[in-house]
């Protein structure tokens, strides 16, 4: 995480850990001990926001977050090395088989709304794209930025690496069944370092969740056809599903739910944890 982002999520917590002090507790029991969240990348500052006001209502309770990708996290949920396992993509059945194999079964939680973004250097003069004109970006039938109205230069591509629920995202709603990304696409670590590569490179498009909008980084606009409105993400076109890439963030865990793993999901899911949400840029879902 960026000192800038690390900053901001960081003051969002502080805000609810104000917010929480001043309200009456709705927690009679106290609760102990230790939960290991692991997984999304584009889910971590959330995650990380919503385990420091969680642990401001109980001291006693440490949360500890990791990103790694959702492939990462639901790996680390299957091995029993962390208790919850956050997610920009559906669990695919093979790793439901292995939950299963071990005896257990999965629990699915959506916990938030999400709108994927294309991003482009903010000297780029493209401002629209379709999605079929992304797919055929990303696959590399599409080249050079003056084939979409741009520069006469070669487009560079930033993907998120496979292990990304956000890549099997794009790759399975953008580029489309059977399609595959471009073999020059550059594979990401992180959704931070699409942003600060796309900050830097004037010939390079990426694409990240809305949580990690930034200004050193220009918004291109997104149609499903030709036919339809170019629209930014925005939390009523997300809810509504007029933008074009949105999609649900979920939590997954392990049979049914208690304890520590219960009450964060209780807490992620409230009034108070849906708040959070909207302040780290993503969409409740209430």
């Amino acid at each position: 995480m960026d000192l800038k982002r690390y900053r901001r999520t960081l003051a969002i917590a502080m805000a609810m850990v104000l917010e929480i002090s001043l309200a009456p507790r709705v927690w009679a029991d106290e609760l102990k001990g230790t939960l290991q969240i692991k997984g999304s990348d584009t889910m971590v500052n959330l995650c990380q926001a919503w385990a420091e006001a969680f642990m401001a209502r109980h001291p006693q309770v440490t949360v500890a977050v990791t990103g790694g990708g959702s492939g990462t996290g639901i790996a680390a949920l299957i091995s029993g090395t962390c208790d919850l396992a956050s997610s920009s993509r559906l669990m695919m059945d093979k790793e439901k088989k292995q939950i299963t194999a071990r005896g257990r079964t999965s629990r699915e939680w959506i916990v938030a709304l999400d709108g994927l973004v294309a991003v482009v250097h903010p000297s780029n003069p493209v401002k629209q794209l379709t999605v079929s004109q992304l797919a055929d970006l990303f696959t590399g039938k599409i080249r050079n930025w003056k084939e979409l109205g741009g520069a006469n230069r070669a487009v560079v591509l930033l993907s998120r690496e496979v292990n990304s629920g956000t890549h099997v995202y794009f790759k399975e709603h953008v580029l489309g069944a059977g399609q595959e990304f471009a073999p020059e696409a550059l594979l990401m670590p992180s959704s931070q370092a699409i942003a600060d590569e796309v900050a830097a490179n004037p010939d390079a498009i990426g694409y990240y969740g809305m949580g990690y909008l930034n200004p050193k980084n220009k918004t291109v606009t997104v149609a499903k056809t030709a036919a339809d409105a170019y629209i930014v993400p925005s939390e009523a076109d997300v809810r509504s599903g007029a933008y074009a890439i949105a999609r649900p963030l979920f939590i997954y865990s392990l049979d049914e739910s208690q304890g520590l793993v219960k009450a964060f999901l209780d807490f992620a899911r409230s009034p108070e944890g849906q708040a959070i949400v909207r302040q780290t840029d993503f969409v409740p879902i209430q």
